[in-house]
This record gives structure tokens, C-alpha cells and sequence, in this order.
């Protein structure tokens, strides 16, 4: 399948990338420089620079290919504007064509829950409240075989929050964990999420939605302990207040104060995916 595939040199876009190609898909991967291009073009893909915000580049990619998989977002206040571009640009280059697109949101958009599904409500904190109306759009895409994956934290291969945990302020010898420590993250490991992203290229009905959780959901403080022994604090953590986190994090400290635990039965069930990656845990131990 020929794939357009934005956000390929990102942490989750880098293994979706991998897994494209080590499954015999050719991919054009929009990228922002020519550093960027070399290192999409040496895992085996045709990079194209441009800017996720010009339209026209867009469309015209999209519409050059098999199938689409959107992973790219600045991560700033141009977010929401260039995410609502680039969904309607391929949704409009796509439409009647049955092709997939398959678009990403995140597990934080159903906000706190013990059991989270596909069928939770949403109710999103500030930072993503955005994403949730442009990914309905995806999923009623007239004929588009549109899916949306909703990432769980994802870590693996040294990256994602862990870095943020790790960089935590020090108090007394310990590590300061994101609020109390009792709230709970959904996990996934990126080369995990990577598979599924492929297998919803591949196989996901028009309409799907899929929370790419393994379904391992540690409390903030077993991540926490387990990052501090793996850098020589010897498992030492100290809350932090709440008021606290958000004066350091801001909305992303809202988000991380959700307490979730994810299942992603949709992808188990109607993908047969299966995730075999170590767990958080194990991918922090040393």
C-alpha cells in the first residue's frame, strides 16, 4: 500500500514508520527540513518538507495515496487550527474513496475512569478538549474508511513521559512524583502502538475507534519509585500538592492528574491485536 504518513519523526511516528516499511507498505512521510527528510529516507521512505498547515500539500499527498495515517501535532498553541486543517484536507481528498485514514486523539480525552473503553464518555481536560471534535468529524467521514487510535502514555526505547518523571524536582534525596502518586496512567508501548496503528490501516472498519492501552495501569507513584531507583534514588518519592503540579506543568500537569485505566478491548476484538512488549515497569528496571 502506498501511505502518506504525517508526524514520521516523532517518538510514536518513528516506530509506526519502522513498522510500515518492515511490512512492505511505501511510504511518503511530510516532514519540516532536510534534517528530517534524512532520517525518514534512511529508514526507507520518501520524505516530502512542507508544513502540516499547507492545505494543498496535504490534499495533494493524501490524495496521491492508499491510505493515510496522521500522527503529526506542533504540541502548541497552533494545534486544534492545524489539526482541523490537515483532517480536512484529507478527509476532502479521501471522500468516496473507501481508502483509510487513520487519525490519532489520546486516552486523556475520556478524562478520570476505573474502567475505560471505546464506549466511555468523553469529558477532556483543557489540554485536549480540542481533538475530540475533529476526531468525530474523522468517524462520520463520508466514504472513508476512517478509524481514530487513542494512545494510553506511551513509553519504550528510552522516550515519552518517563523523561518527565525522571526530570522531576529532587526533595530530600527523593524524587518528586506528578501529585499524590495515587492516580493511575494507562500504558502502551510505542512498538505495541506501532502495530496497532498498521493493523488499523489495514484491517479497521469505516467508523472505528480504538484506545491503543495495553491494559497495564500503574499508580503515578509505582512509575515514579521504579524511575527513581533506575537513576540511584533508590526508589525514594515525595508527592507533590496538586496546586503545585499545575503551577509547574500547567495543563499538561491537569492531564497528568487524571486517574485512568484502559483496557483497549475495540483493538483486541476487532484487530486481534495483542501487545507483547514489556510492560512499564519492566521498561523501566535497569
Amino acid at each position: 500500500m502506498r501511505v502518506f504518513l504525517t508526524g514520521g519523526t516523532g517518538y510514536i511516528g518513528t516506530a509506526v514508520l519502522g513498522r510500515l516499511i518492515s511490512e512492505g507498505h511505501q511510504v511518503t512521510a511530510l516532514v519540516r527540513d532536510p534534517g528530517k527528510a534524512e532520517a525518514v529516507r534512511a529508514q526507507g521512505a520518501d520524505p516530502v518538507i512542507g508544513d502540516l498547515a499547507d492545505g494543498a500539500t496535504v490534499h495533494r499527498l493524501a490524495g496521491a495515496a492508499d491510505g493515510v495515517i496522521h500522527l503529526a501535532s506542533p504540541g502548541d498553541d497552533s494545534s486544534a487550527r492545524i489539526d482541523d486543517t490537515a483532517a480536512t484536507q484529507i478527509i476532502a481528498a479521501l471522500k468516496g474513496s473507501d481508502r483509510p485514514y487513520v487519525h490519532t486523539t489520546g486516552v486523556w480525552v475520556h478524562g478520570s475512569g476505573a474502567a475505560i473503553t471505546e464506549t466511555s464518555p468523553m469529558n477532556p481536560p483543557r489540554l485536549t478538549a480540542w481533538r475530540v471534535p475533529i476526531a468525530e468529524r474523522v468517524l462520520s467521514a463520508p466514504g472513508v474508511r476512517s478509524a481514530v487510535v487513542a494512545p494510553a502514555v506511551v513509553h519504550g526505547h528510552g522516550g515519552g513521559l518517563l523523561d518527565l518523571v525522571a526530570a522531576g524536582p529532587r526533595t530530600g534525596g527523593a524524587l518528586t512524583m506528578i501529585g499524590h502518586g495515587d492516580q493511575h496512567w494507562s500504558t502502551v508501548h510505542v512498538d505495541d502502538l506501532a502495530a496497532l496503528y498498521v493493523r488499523a490501516l489495514d484491517k479497521a472498519p469505516a467508523g472505528s475507534y480504538f484506545i491503543g492501552a495495553s491494559g497495564v495501569n500503574p499508580t503515578v507513584r509505582e512509575i515514579t519509585e521504579a524511575v527513581s531507583r533506575a537513576i540511584g534514588l533508590s526508589g525514594r518519592v515525595a508527592p507533590e500538592p496538586v496546586v503545585q503540579t499545575l503551577e509547574r506543568l500547567g495543563l499538561l500537569g491537569e492531564a497528568l492528574l487524571l486517574d485512568q485505566q484502559a483496557t483497549g478491548e475495540a483493538a483486541r476484538r476487532t484487530l486481534g491485536w495483542a501487545p507483547e512488549h514489556p510492560t512499564i515497569l519492566e521498561d523501566i528496571a535497569p
